[in-house]
Order: C-alpha cells, then sequence, then structure tokens
C-alpha cells in the first residue's frame, strides 16, 4: 500500500487523485483513522512496559517480605490487563478500518496525464495509417469469420452462455499466429517468455492492485482462496513478490495466457462478435526497473512502441492516446491505449494498454533493490498488452478483407500461416 507519511504529506493530491479515478474514500478520514490508530498502539505499548515493570517488582517485594505490597501490584496487573484488553480490542477494529481505506488509496498521477472523466476525454498523440477505403460494401468480422468457418459464436453461447465462442481452423491458427509473433518480437528485444498460472490467491490480486476495487470483474474459484486471472500482469509481479531484486538492469517478462473477465457493468455493450468476451488470449509486457522515474518513463515509451511496432507488421491503421485520469484504474499513474482502427465500427477501438505503476504495486508485493546508497528501495512495475486476441482480429479481419471476400495476409504472419498470403474461403 502507499507511504502513510506521503499521504500526510500530499493529502489534497491523493483525494484529487481518488475522486478524479472516482474511487469512494476520504483522504481525512483515513489520516484521523490513522492518528486513533498510533495514539491506541502507544497507549498499548506503555501498558505492556507499565505490566512488565509490575511483574518485575512483584518477585523482588515478595523476596524481601513485602507480601502486601506483593499483593497490591499483583490486582494492579488485573486491571492492567482488563484496561490492556479494551484498547487491544479497539486496536484492532481501527487497524482493520484502517487497512480497508488504505487498500482504497490510487495512486497520484504524472503531471501530463489528461483531466477527463471519461474515454471521451483521451488525447490522441500519435495517429499511424489510413483507415482503408472499400470501393465494395465490406463485410464485418462476424460474416467474415463465417465464411472462413474461422469461429463459431452460436455454439459458443450454446455451451457457455453470453460471450463466449469457439475458435477452429484459420481462426484458431491466426490467434497463434499473432501470438507467436509478439512473443518472437518481445523475446527478440529482451523478454523472457513465460508461460504462468491462470488461478492466483487472493493476495496476489491484492498486491498488483486489481483489489479491492476490481474484484466485480473477476472469477472466484467457489470454496478456494482461487481467483481466475485477467491479465498475466498479475502472476507476473506476484512471481517476484516479497524479494530483493538485482536491478542492474531491468527485469523484463513476456506473460502468455488464457485471461477471464466477468464484463459486470457492460451489459448491452459489444454484445455482438469478438470485441468483450469473457475468456480471450494475450501475450502481456511486464517490466520491473529501479525506483527512478525517468528510468520508468523511458521504458514505458519503449514498451509502448513494441505494441506499435507490432501493429505496424500486421499492417493496422492505429492511434495511440494518452488516457486522462478518469479513465484510469486505481494502480496507473500513467497510462498510453492504442486503438486500431475497426471498419464495422467506424471508429478506432482499444487494442493495447500500456502503463507505469510506479512504486505502487512493488509496496503492496515487496518488490525491493539495494540501491547504491545501500539502501533498500522499492522497484517501479509497468505493464502493456502486447497482443490481446481475440479482439485483435477484429481489425485484422476487417481492414484487410478483398472484395473476393479473401483476406490479406501480411508478410509478418505468413511464416506462422503456412506461407499463404491469403486466407481464402472453403
Amino acid at each position: 500500500m502507499m507511504d502513510i507519511r506521503n499521504i500526510r504529506e500530499r493529502a489534497a493530491e491523493f483525494q484529487a487523485a481518488a475522486d478524479g479515478k472516482k474511487i469512494t474514500i476520504s483522504i481525512v478520514e483515513l489520516l484521523e483513522t490513522d492518528e486513533r490508530r498510533r495514539e491506541l498502539a502507544g497507549q498499548a505499548e506503555d501498558l505492556r512496559a507499565r505490566r512488565n515493570r509490575r511483574s518485575a517488582a512483584i518477585g523482588a517485594k515478595l523476596a524481601s517480605g513485602e507480601q502486601q505490597e506483593a499483593a497490591l501490584e499483583k490486582e494492579q496487573i488485573r486491571a492492567d490487563k482488563a484496561e490492556l484488553a479494551a484498547i487491544e480490542a479497539e486496536l484492532d477494529t481501527v487497524l482493520q478500518h484502517y487497512r480497508d481505506l488504505m487498500d482504497l488509496v490510487p495512486n497520484l498521477v504524472s503531471a501530463d496525464t489528461p483531466p477527463g472523466a471519461s474515454d471521451d476525454d483521451n488525447v490522441t498523440v500519435h495517429v499511424s495509417g489510413q483507415p482503408p477505403e472499400f470501393d465494395f460494401e465490406p463485410r464485418d468480422h462476424i460474416e467474415l469469420g463465417e465464411l472462413h468457418q474461422l469461429f463459431d459464436i452460436e455454439r459458443g453461447v450454446k455451451v457457455a452462455g453470453a460471450r463466449n465462442y469457439f475458435l477452429k481452423g484459420d481462426g484458431l491458427k491466426l490467434q497463434r499466429a499473432v501470438q507467436q509473433l509478439a512473443l518472437d518480437l518481445l523475446e527478440e528485444r529482451g523478454f523472457t517468455g513465460m508461460d504462468v498460472p491462470l488461478i492466483v490467491r487472493t493476495k496476489a490480486m491484492r498486491d498488483t492492485g486489481f483489489f479491492p476495487t476490481g474484484q466485480d470483474q473477476a472469477y472466484r474459484i467457489e470454496g478456494e482462496d482461487a481467483w481466475l486471472v485477467g491479465t498475466s500482469e498479475v502472476p507476473l509481479i506476484a512471481y517476484f513478490a516479497d524479494e530483493t531484486l538485482d536491478m542492474k538492469e531491468p527485469i523484463r517478462v513476456a506473460g502468455v495466457s488464457t485471461c477471464f473477465r466477468s464484463e459486470v457493468g457492460s451489459a448491452g455493450r459489444d454484445v455482438r462478435g469478438l470485441y468483450r468476451v469473457h475468456q480471450f488470449a494475450k501475450v502481456e509486457q511486464v517490466i520491473i526497473c529501479r525506483g527512478d522515474a525517468e528510468e520508468s518513463e523511458r521504458l514505458l515509451q519503449e514498451m509502448t512502441r513494441n505494441a506499435e511496432d507490432l501493429l505496424d507488421l500486421l499492417e493496422l491503421p492505429y492511434r495511440k492516446v494518452a488516457v486522462c485520469i478518469g479513465d484510469m484504474s486505481q494502480k496507473n499513474f500513467k497510462q498510453y491505449d492504442i486503438e486500431t482502427w475497426m471498419p464495422s465500427r467506424n471508429a478506432y477501438g482499444e487494442t493495447h494498454s500500456s502503463s507505469n505503476v510506479g512504486d505502487f504495486q512493488a509496496r503492496r508485493a515487496g518488490l525491493r533493490y539495494r540501491g547504491e546508497d545501500g539502501a533498500m528501495h522499492y522497484c517501479h512495475t509497468l505493464n502493456n498488452t502486447a497482443a490481446a486476441v481475440p479482439r485483435l482480429l477484429i481489425p485484422l479481419l476487417e481492414n484487410h478483407q478483398r472484395e473476393d471476400g479473401s483476406i490479406y495476409l501480411p508478410p509478418a504472419l505468413r511464416p506462422y500461416m503456412g506461407g499463404r498470403e491469403f486466407l481464402t474461403a472453403p
């Protein structure tokens, strides 16, 4: 959790961050609770010390024959124990409230984070490529999927309910091709690929900042302290939890995983097709570096560029936006989203998200390193969606379709697709 001393010194900034991120917390209440916590802890410590002194005095008095004085000391100890029990009971209650409030304290945001209330207020900072102009009536990804027998949404709903699907044939091959292309790109740039657990404990979700504010988006395994992950960022950060890390060079890892999200609050939104589904696959970049603002900013730009380079290899038009405070999660200090052009939406749709989390996760998860000054410091952590499929298949299919229904495959994908230049309908 965040440093309470920093919160005391910058209370107004933390309250502004909470308000901007729509997190319901009173920093004043937190500071009052912290003051009471420290007051009670001090009283408890004084009582324990007094009890210990009296216990020592009893032995001395008994040894010197002062029976009556020893009995009085015993009576006082009983009174002290009763008072201490009452204080400890109140302290336990105050401590729990303090921890609950601290769990809600958001990360501050960077000075260049745009103001705003929603994704409508995000600011475009870069545009690459031009949306295609078709001289025929283009199909959407659902029509193309049916034509090429790439996926089956109807049977996915039959088997698993809304927002589920089957990938099959070239649809499965295409998804795996995009994933492998992303993984190969990252490994060339110093990332270590990792296949991660899909089930994690509550601690891992909390340490990474997905709980408590995002708990309604996660699937719990009934009867266990276990949750299905919505991103491999969670197990990748947890992998290094409570360790002293070597930070001579940043740690770069790329997680490959299936992901699960409940999509609570999205009823009626993007119900058609593959844009918003319960189960999907991702290649996720995670970087852990020294707690240095300049270094983590440089790495944010680097990992965002990796995602942009993947889209360039896929020959897809996209834009990069600076995410406003109202569209940021509790944990993020600075964030970019990358939105790829989707002809069926006649708009850009989010396909990547890139975040500098500062030391927010490191403090919760205990990621530290020994600095040149010999002292222990908290790391900074960063994450980025290198490739999320099947969502990324939407622009890939729709932008590269031809009038005859065939789908152009960019050269970067062809080695993973048997050398084919086009997908042609069966």
